[in-house]
């Protein structure tokens, strides 16, 4: 009796794609050998029937034969008992003819299901290997040359050479991302930001050779958090050409100031008496410059704000501009007064 590919993923018959992937999902985790040292020979069986069930049903073509025919239909290129069909194929409803690839080079039609290298269906799914844990599905990696930080996880590559079957690597995400964490400074003044890259090349032979790259971003001034730098196919190449590495610009928290579009955000904390006599306060900018936050005029309410034109963040698209540096006052109170304080307040409020 064949394996029952629903019951491995434990979900019903009607399990739509996005349910296989979720069922997947948690047990490939559960199961990946490197998860299980202290029984790598059954977790890797385990492991191996979970990418095997998961790669049959959630091809729509795939599925339809399994449904009809089970696993030994399916793998084993007609029916179970059968003799074939003309051409090598399965009929599929309105006389569609299913065939694959999977038979090789010369195999002549369709030569049955093979399942593909799991850690390749792995990969796809979780974009690399298991990240942290040693994980043998690795693909292109990189790391911050000027900072000297350690590998920072896969790039969206597959597993080691040996996957068969229907070539799952040909649907691979021809673009892989990871984030760019650039400081408020950075983006302010702008920077150039060096990162190493490991890829991975698989010959026709099928060795996969690694080899290193420094990648540099020119980070411009006034950037934003989701700003895109596209290196054209500089990560792994499976046979099926060489992916795009694409870095996505993060902002890292700023101990003072908050980013709002082209505007910069700041507190300024005033006793009392600087609220209700006026105040001058140094502040340094991101440019490292400072400069005086001062008023004499008016008393400051809690909460009030104020705006500097062209203090903000430089304005990428438009050289030389800036936003606004906005400025909001918290007045500390005191907790208590004394008696004497009191009457003094209350004279020259009184005037």
């Amino acid at each position: 009796m064949g394996k029952d590919y629903y019951a491995i993923l434990g979900v019903g018959k009607d399990a739509s794609n996005e349910e296989l992937k979720k069922a997947y999902r948690k047990l490939a985790l559960k199961w990946h050998p490197d998860r299980n040292k202290d029984n790598t020979e059954a977790a890797d069986k385990k492991f191996k029937d979970i990418s095997e069930a998961y790669e049959a049903l959630s091809d729509k073509d795939k599925r339809h034969i399994y449904d009809q025919y089970g696993e030994e239909g399916l793998k084993g290129g007609a029916p179970p008992g059968g003799g074939g069909f003309p051409g090598g194929g399965f009929p599929g409803g309105g006389g569609t003819t299913f065939s694959f690839s999977s038979g090789g080079p010369g195999s002549g039609g369709f030569g049955g299901f093979n399942p593909s290298n799991p850690e390749d269906i792995f990969a796809q799914l979780f974009g690399g290997g298991l990240s942290g844990m040693g994980g043998r599905g690795q693909g292109a990696q990189f790391m911050d040359v000027d900072n000297g930080m350690g590998g920072m996880g896969g790039m969206g590559g597959f597993g080691h050479g040996g996957g068969h079957g229907n070539n799952i690597s040909a649907r691979r995400p021809q673009e892989v991302t990871r984030p760019l964490a650039c400081t408020l400074e950075e983006l302010y003044n702008g920077c150039t930001k060096k990162l190493k890259v490991t890829r991975r090349t698989r010959s026709a032979a099928g060795n996969i050779t690694p080899s290193e790259k420094v990648l540099q971003v020119n980070v411009k001034p006034g950037w934003k958090a989701g700003t895109k730098i596209r290196f054209n196919k500089e990560g792994d190449n499976m046979g099926h050409g060489a992916q795009d590495i694409v870095f996505v610009v993060e902002e890292k928290p700023h101990s003072v100031f908050k980013r709002d579009g082209d505007d910069l955000k700041v507190d300024v904390t005033l006793t009392l008496d600087e609220a209700l006599c006026g105040f001058k306060k140094p502040l340094q900018l991101l440019s490292g410059k400072s400069i005086f936050v001062s008023n004499s005029n008016s008393v400051v309410q809690p909460g009030q704000t104020s705006r500097m034109l062209n203090y903000g963040m430089p304005i990428s698209k438009h050289p030389g501009k800036h936003g606004a540096l906005i400025i909001t006052y918290n007045v500390k109170f005191p907790t208590t007064l004394s008696l004497s304080q009191k009457e003094k307040i209350r004279e020259a409020l009184a005037e």
